[in-house]
């Protein structure tokens, strides 16, 4: 007696057909599974014998054999239980095998036969229909995250004798459908807003910059000045997720488990805050079977590192592929993983080790070379990715007590948006959609500037004793400043801006 069902199992943050395949025979009773299972795939003939036998089915004393097709590719996982179930149920004639190479079967099985939540319902319904099949049958939590994929049949269901009931014929399920359009509505408002915030106006006009152009930020400040505040509220002026975007991110986050509940979509950005205390693989992804990390947890959205000096050098040195690639690759013996990982970082750190170097009301104990060794735990080509540099000052008594707020996000979001159209017209057909990620050669043609502004940026760095790195930094924000603008031609007060949030790059004395 031998039967066939499909199923499918995730790699990387993408997903494949395996073909479930059961064999009972005469013999002692034995229950093999084999096809380069791991411990969860393993014990799930535990599962499977009690939700079969709780179900009201008989299960057979007999020698079973389970085979999970590709057998040369690790599986992982409890998602394989109910194949495996309808597998049994269907070589022993229970189960009709009219409609078995149609569907994809997913999902966890408990002792009593519910069916409980997977992983990855998203890229496994995405592989169901790229490989032409009708639809899948998958746990009851996972069908409106599956019904994001549109031309497949997305079946929920509870228990385990309703899939047998389906499959029989006996009972129709109907197919689950999402209104895409009402998800987003619904889902894409953020609970903080910018007018919240209490004075440091200079920091978020930087923030408008760094959205508009796509830079990645650093702030400068002593402890309590608010760089966290400010950080988790960037992502609310960046622009909307698109819906290519909001599939992207989904299906990371769903890979890992980190969809919220009765959540279809993940509608707004994403805005990551590891500890300093992290591992390169936990910010880059890895594992003996490769998983998404922080950085692509981020994707589409914001990155942010918190005392940033604090963290471990060879983990920020990690950071570089993705920051320059937006995408990161982990090779492994047997496989090689490549997971998107374009986001923005946002890092803030104390001027000094004390924290108090830049504070005119709290007096400083370190030394120079202290603050420089500090400082230099930041490499250069780290350093050198980060386009924007902005002191944050402690805030004033009369800022945290006075009844005037500052601009709403979305008022913030308005322009930023209108920036980012001006940039997608110029670099249409380029494979660039922001200002920070212009290369020398789109430099020369879209940062041209006059005489005055050359005769500025000249001053500048003789007397302000700027890197030579910063030079092509102040000129990608001066571009972006004169978009917010509206203007087409970078001047002298762009310039002299841009300038400004280059404070990393001066001399301390």
């Amino acid at each position: 007696m031998l039967a066939k069902v499909l199923s499918g199992a995730i790699l990387g943050i993408d997903a494949y057909i395996v073909e479930v395949e059961v064999d009972i025979a005469q013999g002692l009773p034995v229950f093999a599974t084999v096809g380069l299972p791991d411990g969860a795939v393993k014990e799930s003939k535990e599962r499977v014998k009690s939700a079969i036998k709780n179900s009201g089915y008989d299960f057979p004393p007999k020698r079973i054999t389970v085979n999970l097709a590709p057998a040369d590719v690790k599986k992982e996982g409890a998602g394989f239980d109910l194949p495996i179930a309808v597998g049994i149920l269907t070589a022993l004639e229970i189960v009709s095998p009219r409609l078995l190479n149609e569907y994809l079967l997913l999902g966890e099985l408990s002792l009593d036969g519910r069916v409980k939540s997977i992983r990855g319902a998203l890229s496994l319904a995405m592989a169901a229909k790229s490989n032409g099949k009708r639809g899948v049958l998958l746990p009851k939590e996972n069908a409106e995250e599956a019904a994001v994929v549109q031309g497949i049949e997305v079946l929920g269901v509870d228990v385990l004798s309703e899939v047998v009931d389906c499959l029989n014929g006996q009972k129709a399920i109907l197919p689950t459908f999402v209104d895409l359009q009402e998800i987003f509505s619904r889902d894409k408002h953020y609970t903080e807003d910018f007018n919240e915030v209490k004075g440091q106006e200079h920091v978020k006009r930087a923030m408008e910059i760094a959205a508009a152009g796509g830079h990645n930020l650093i702030m400068v400040g002593p402890p309590g000045a608010g760089k966290t505040m400010l950080a988790k509220r960037i992502s609310t002026v960046l622009p909307d997720l698109s819906f290519l975007e909001a599939i992207e991110v989904t299906r990371i986050y769903s890979v890992l488990g980190l969809l919220p509940p009765h959540s279809a979509l993940v509608a707004t950005r994403p805005f990551r805050s590891p500890h300093h205390t992290i591992s390169d693989a936990g910010l880059i992804g890895g594992g003996q079977i490769p998983k998404p990390g922080e950085v692509s947890l981020s994707h589409n959205g914001v990155l942010f590192l918190d005392e940033l000096p604090e963290f471990k050098k060879n983990v920020l040195e990690v950071l570089r592929q993705p920051l320059e690639d937006g995408k990161v690759t982990i090779s492994r013996a047997l496989s090689s993983l490549t997971f998107p990982s374009s986001f923005m970082l946002v890092a803030a750190m104390n001027p000094c080790p004390c924290g108090f170097y830049t504070d005119p009301n709290r007096e400083c104990t370190c030394t120079l070379p202290q603050i420089l060794r500090y400082r230099s735990k930041i490499s250069g080509p780290l350093m050198d990715r980060i386009d924007i540099h902005i002191e944050v000052p402690a805030v004033r008594y009369r800022d945290l007590t006075g009844e005037a707020s500052g601009e709403d996000s979305e008022t913030i979001k308005v322009r930023v948006n209108r920036a980012r159209e001006i940039q997608r017209d110029r670099f249409a057909g380029k494979r660039i959609y922001c200002n920070a990620l212009m290369t020398s050669r789109y430099l020369k043609k879209y940062c041209q500037i006059g005489e005055d502004s050359k005769a500025l940026l000249e001053q500048a760095i003789d007397k302000l004793g700027l890197s030579a790195r910063a030079y092509t930094r102040i000129l990608k924000i001066a571009r972006t400043i004169a978009d917010l603008e509206g203007v087409e031609n970078i001047t002298a007060p762009h310039i002299s801006e841009a300038i400004q949030y280059r404070s990393l790059d001066r001399t301390l004395l």
